[in-house]
């Protein structure tokens, strides 16, 4: 995430993507260059890209948020599929397009019809994914939700609650393919559409800066839909009348949430996260360092995250994490924090 705050008691951001928890060799999110060569391959609509340049968003800063998105979902890959830990029995893709949310099943179906011929797509299933691409594409795996036997097929292909090896290995092959690259860009560019409408929808009249679409893109990513106007109304209008000192205890009175949030018993995610988090936060708010763009987005971020209902909230304080971290540009998530805050030194 990009550090967007200034000032002397924040410094450089510390681990970049190339010093993040290790990972595999993949083919990394970007505007790459297609598999026989050709530059520049993945197309962007050009009505899309008009629309989408109204927030601020052209071709390199598209790609550029793609590989911001894909970091805490895939460690910066195109595929990097795992299976059914957290209930989606199988998330793949730069943004973890999943069967259990239905996400999954469009993607399949436009890269088949991107062949535009079954013979193609027969032959080219068979290069990619020569054991379970039947399983993948048959109709039981289409629906949403998936049938009986799409779910037990998939479940079978589990081991140790792990997708096997060989499952793993055709799904990356699949999602790293140049024509599946064009899907992801495809659905990925769909929701940035969203989120253009949502972003001017949240915030009229008012400046959009890379900080509130970075924010709305991963609230999008994360969680589908975004605050209710009414529910923006009523917090807006609370804080309007607040002074300095009130807000300040209000931001705290949030971390108060998020750190008895993150110790209780059924919180995954934000393990090696939340002690540091509250510690630098808190720093940034005793320091007043938190301007009134991140005052207003954090507590929209907080009407979100305590409503996030995947396992009956089991994730609520992760996507805090992940929404504060963008905000503030100061966090931890999964371990890799940017940026920092260092409280002035008492004199003796």
């Amino acid at each position: 995430m990009v550090n967007l705050l200034m000032g002397a008691s924040v410094v450089a951001a510390t681990p970049a993507f190339g010093q993040a928890p290790s990972r595999p060799p993949c083919r990394e999110v970007g505007d790459v260059v297609s598999a026989t060569g050709e530059p520049n391959f993945i197309r962007i609509e050009p009505a899309r890209a008009a629309d989408l340049a109204q927030i601020g968003l052209d071709r390199a800063e598209i790609f550029e948020r793609m590989r911001g998105t894909s970091i805490p979902e895939t460690m910066g890959c195109w595929a990097m599929p795992v299976g059914n830990f957290d209930g989606q029995l199988i998330s793949v893709g730069m943004s973890q397009w999943n069967y259990g949310t239905g996400s999954l099943q469009p993607l399949l179906v436009a890269w088949r019809e991107s062949f535009r011929s079954r013979r193609r797509f027969k032959r080219a299933l068979q290069s990619l994914a020569p054991t379970y691409g039947k399983l993948l594409f048959s109709k039981d795996c289409q629906k949403v939700p998936v049938d009986d036997r799409c779910r037990d097929g998939i479940l079978a292909a589990h081991e140790n609650g792990r997708i096997n090896a060989t499952l793993a290995t055709e799904l990356t092959a699949l999602f790293e393919s140049d024509p599946m690259l064009q899907v992801q860009t495809d659905a990925y560019v769909a929701l940035l559409g969203e989120v253009r409408a949502e972003v001017l929808r949240l915030f009229p009249a008012m400046p959009i800066t890379p900080r509130k679409v970075r924010w709305a893109i991963d609230t999008r990513v994360q969680q589908k839909s975004f605050p209710k106007d009414e529910d923006v109304a009523r917090v807006r209008a609370k804080l309007s009348v607040m002074g300095e000192e009130e807000r300040r205890a209000r931001l705290h009175a949030m971390l108060d949430w998020y750190r008895g949030l993150s110790q209780s018993a059924d919180q995954d995610g934000v393990a090696k996260d939340w002690a540091w988090n509250v510690d630098r936060w808190g720093c940034l708010i005793d320091t007043g360092r938190v301007d009134p763009e991140q005052v207003d987005l954090l507590h929209l971020t907080f009407l979100r995250s305590r409503t996030a209902t995947g396992n009956s909230g089991r994730w609520q304080a992760l996507t805090f994490s992940r929404r504060a971290k963008i905000v503030l540009g100061v966090g931890s998530v999964s371990g890799v924090r940017d940026g920092d805050c260092v409280r002035p030194a008492v004199a003796t």
